[in-house]
């Protein structure tokens, strides 16, 4: 108990630490004060844009999303429409992890949605550099603070709406904080000061850019804080340059991070392509950096705003992006290649070949289709578990199989001959299902439940009904494999046994349940919703036949005294177990129908050319 408390300690401990800390420096510093409440309000106004801008949106960026990725164009509109409405490099970024790792779209199209978000992120630059000029925002943040309340009272829409006003008003309050906390600081912190020595200081300012975005998690938030200062007189604009480079850096950091650790191998790809597309850039744009600032200053001197700090910094945003988006956009396929080369799929571990090789600490097979952008959306949430059911059938199928002492390579061989289903596996070669259910099924359904467990997101009545089917599918097939792990007690030690009428009904039993494991893993690829209906239904049909047939024929041979009633319980019990495991899997195909939306979403999705 101890040990599982000292975190929780730890974090208040800190949590506390910092408070004071934060509190003596408010105390002794009004002006850190004021900026650090210009901060909070301007980051707390991004976020109610952004929620209220996704509330508004419903399902339609989702499925613009999915149509968008067919052409490479498409999508590079995709990302900077995306972008400069939701004002969110981030989320759009991590909606598109999520569609590539569920499936939904593929990794060409992601990459020209990537570099689409660092054009759109440009737009959102230009309005706060606006906003940062010599004119207070407060009095039009003050109606907008009422009418956006009272908008939260007319309905979901309203409140969607109400939002998005709310959103503005606390960046506009934030600004004029932020302009007033720097004007309050004044000479007190003089960054221009800090120029350094040539590329070394530069270089700083970057690092600087960088870290703020990290910890902020928002760029725009580093750029409207290096506006504020560069309004207020403490940046020189060559070093606002260089923290620009920087906040375009860290917005990727964020996205990498989650995306690397919390994503399957193609939301990881994406990732990657985010972070290397914006260290490209931003190196790119640090050694082009004297003729830049100076094609910046000419430009903005024909334009008639030589005199803004302001606007250049905005236009040397937006010079840098489209530079970095020209630089990457024909490499693009070769980009894609080397990321499926350096990140290839990951295979699960291979299957024992023999049972001490089964016996030896094994590396557990985890999900691979489950991600955490993917909660970000419930589509993307629903594709990924529909993605992850397969997995973890294939996954029981095999266990079944190697329970029935056949290799689980014969499910996708050939259709056995009867003397092979005879002598497939010596019983001595069994693999022990109790020990690949741990190996090979458990993780993975451990993974699916803690990650449906995750999700936060309100969801409709047919994503409901989804979520809870998938659970009862996904709860079906660890039954089915357990019920297998009943069945291969009896059966190893029948098929080492001599051969008797026993015996040769097990091996009846055993061939029954292996045809039906080859159907349904066979079915497993099968796209065509009416193919696999009448497949499942014409399974039914033979199990029923067959299991009834089982039944009347060990009775009569009980009668005629070939089984004694001890074989025969033995037999009826076993059969059950195979039956339930038969059921089990199939039954899983009926409980986790997906929701309308994400077929719509699967029908819109064009493959990447």
């Amino acid at each position: 108990m101890p040990s599982r408390r000292a975190p929780h300690l730890f974090r208040s401990a800190l949590a506390l630490v910092v408070a004071a800390v934060l509190g003596w420096s408010f105390w002794r510093h009004p002006g850190w004060l004021q900026l650090c409440a210009g901060l909070a309000l301007f980051l707390f106004g991004m976020q109610c844009l952004e929620e209220g801008l996704r509330q508004l949106a419903g399902g339609r960026l989702e499925r613009l999303l999915a149509r968008s990725t067919g052409t490479r164009g498409r999508a590079l509109l995709f990302g900077m429409a995306g972008t400069a409405l939701l004002q969110s490099t981030t989320l759009v970024s991590l909606l598109t992890i999520a569609f590539i790792g569920s499936g939904l779209i593929q990794l060409a199209g992601g990459i020209a949605v990537i570099l689409g978000a660092n054009l759109g992120a440009t737009a959102g630059i230009w309005l706060l550099a606006l906003a940062g000029q010599n004119l207070s925002l407060s009095p039009l943040a003050l109606p907008m603070l009422v009418l956006g309340v009272l908008a939260g009272f007319t309905g979901p829409g309203g409140k969607a709406a109400g939002r998005v006003v709310l959103g503005v008003a606390f960046i506009f309050l934030g600004i004029d904080q932020l302009k007033a906390g720097f004007a309050a600081v004044g000479g007190g912190w003089d960054l221009a000061a800090l120029q350094g020595g040539g590329a070394g200081g530069t270089l700083l300012f970057v690092l600087a850019g960088l870290a703020v975005t990290v910890v902020l998690q928002s760029s725009h938030a580093t750029l409207m804080l290096t506006l504020a200062a560069l309004a207020g007189g403490q940046l020189q604009l060559d070093q606002a340059l260089a923290l620009a480079i920087g906040a375009n850096v860290g917005s990727s950091v964020s996205t990498a991070f989650v995306g690397m650790l919390g994503g399957n191998r193609s939301g990881q790809r994406l990732a990657l392509a985010h972070a290397l597309f914006n260290i490209g850039t931003a190196v790119a744009a640090l050694c082009l950096l004297v003729p830049l600032a100076w094609l910046v200053r000419t430009v903005a001197g024909l334009a008639g705003f030589g005199g803004n700090a302001l606007l250049q910094l905005a236009l040397f945003h937006t010079l840098f992006n489209a530079g970095g988006v020209a630089l990457f956009w024909p490499w693009q396929r070769q980009l894609e290649a080397l990321l499926r080369r350096w990140l290839p799929e990951r295979a699960d571990p291979a299957m024992p070949a023999t049972p001490a090789e089964a016996a030896a600490p094994l590396e557990r097979v985890r999900a691979r289709h489950l991600s955490g952008p993917a909660l970000e959306s419930a589509d993307a949430a629903a594709a990924a578990v529909a993605l992850e059911l397969r997995h973890l059938g294939r996954l029981s199928l095999e266990v079944i199989c190697e329970a029935l002492c056949m290799p689980a390579s014969a499910l996708a061989a050939p259709a056995p001959e009867a003397a092979r289903l005879d002598t497939a596996r010596p019983p001595h070669d069994c693999l022990d299902a109790e020990t690949l259910y741990q190996q090979r099924v458990k993780g993975v359904y451990g993974d699916l439940l803690a990650f449906m467990g995750r999700l936060e997101l309100p969801l409709d009545e047919e994503h409901r009904r989804f979520w809870a089917g998938a659970q009862l599918a996904a709860l079906q097939m660890v039954n089915a494999v357990k019920s297998a792990k009943h069945l291969q007690k009896n059966l190893r030690r029948r098929l080492a046994g001599p051969d008797t009428p026993v015996r040769a009904a097990y091996l009846e039993l055993r061939a029954q349940l292996f045809a039906q494991l080859r159907a349904l893993y066979l079915l497993g690829d099968t796209l065509d919703r009416a193919a696999v209906t009448a497949t499942l239904r014409a399974l039914d049909r033979d199990s029923e036949a067959f299991h009834g047939r089982f039944r009347q024929q060990l009775f009569r041979q009980v009668r005629e005294g070939v089984f004694d009633g001890l074989e025969a319980g033995s037999l009826l019990n076993d059969q059950g177990y195979a039956q339930q495991a038969y059921q089990g899997l199939r039954q899983a195909f009926d409980f986790a129908e997906e929701p309308a939306s994400l077929l719509r979403l699967r029908r819109e999705a064009p493959a990447a050319t």
